[in-house]
């Protein structure tokens, strides 16, 4: 009796996708809905994997956005917000940050709620790490935010392809305005006396309408972008959930691979990139993670952007070494009616 496995590509099985396969030769896992060219105007933003991405798309020849570059003759510009992504935006973890960035973008918004001090020097609570002694004046953060939400005005107009890439659901967020932060209270610097800033987890739900309000954000600076994203597959440094950070990761990564695999139902304009996938791998056996078991090695990145870049014939993927065969002995010592499907396999 003809069964629904019988004609299924070797993509579609464990053994022959994942096990057998290896980590380096996962044939069919990048699907493009859409062509990336090296023509299209591009700008990234998201967690800290997304600096990655963008380096990656950079060296493939792809017009990456710059739109808050560097002053001249700047010693390590990174650690001023500059040359990370297309705008000095610093790292975006959650979807209800990129919503609330979008928000302020279109409207102006400066929200004088995100002043925190340090030392006597205001910092910039929205985007605190790019200035790390704080600055000269409250006047000179402000003037400076303003300049950014112009220039950001100016990127996603001009964006063809928006990069994002999800990190966490956890975020502290301040109880009266309900504004996110990037990171928490005393970190970089201390909000002021009075104001409360609460620990949040943001579920499906919340990540979910936080990302269709960004993406009609997006769409109405241009109606014509697209919007490329992945989820991070780096653990979460620390959790104030009250979980154990491992569960938490569990959770936090589950909830936003959830939220696009929804998402991007009935939008052909969205695609996804699969690097958590591809990093957290079984049959890479943590080897794309450094010694701390969180940072992804330079192999791991090279991987991912490998599969992107090739399957949009940007670049050939580099040659691969066939995969040891699996033992013919090996066994499953669990019950699991789903392994029944394997056999029929073709």
């Amino acid at each position: 009796m003809a069964t629904p496995y019988d004609t299924l590509p070797p993509a579609a099985f464990w053994r022959s996708g994942v096990a057998e396969a290896g980590p380096f030769n996962l044939s069919g896992l990048v699907q493009p809905r859409f062509a990336v060219t090296r023509d299209l105007t591009v700008a990234t933003a998201g967690s800290c994997f997304a600096q990655h991405v963008g380096r990656a798309l950079r060296g493939a020849g792809l017009s990456v956005l710059d739109v808050e570059p560097a002053p001249p003759g700047l010693d390590g510009p990174q650690a001023y917000g500059f040359n990370l992504y297309s705008g000095r935006y610093g790292n975006i973890y959650t979807c209800r940050q990129l919503h609330q960035l979008l928000h302020d973008t279109a409207t102006a918004t400066l929200r004088p709620e995100a002043v925190w001090h340090r030392d006597g020097r205001p910092h910039d609570a929205l985007r605190p790490g790019i200035e790390p002694g704080g600055f000269a004046s409250l006047h000179e953060m402000r003037a400076l935010r303003a300049f950014h939400l112009n220039r950001l005005r100016d990127l996603f107009t001009r964006t063809q392809l928006f990069v994002f890439t999800l990190g966490l659901t956890e975020a502290w967020v301040d109880a009266t305005t309900g504004t996110v932060f990037p990171t928490a209270p005393g970190v970089i610097a201390d909000p002021p006396q009075g104001q409360q800033v609460t620990f949040r987890t943001f579920t499906f739900a919340e990540c979910l309408a936080d990302l269709t309000a960004a993406h009609a954000l997006l769409r109405r600076f241009n109606p014509a972008m697209r919007l490329l994203l992945s989820v991070s597959p780096v653990p979460l440094t620390a959790t104030a959930s009250g979980a154990h950070v491992l569960t938490a990761t569990t959770a936090s990564k589950a909830t936003l691979r959830a939220v696009v695999a929804d998402f991007l139902r009935d939008r052909p304009e969205v695609d996804y990139v699969p690097s958590y996938e591809i990093i957290t791998n079984p049959a890479a056996r943590g080897r794309f993670f450094a010694p701390n078991l969180r940072s992804v090695t330079p192999e791991g990145v090279d991987l991912v952007m490998a599969q992107f870049l090739h399957a949009h014939a940007l670049a050939p993927l580099p040659p691969i070494a066939p995969p040891a065969p699996l033992p013919e002995t090996e066994q499953d010592p669990l019950i699991c009616e789903e392994a029944l499907a394997e056999a029929f396999q073709p």
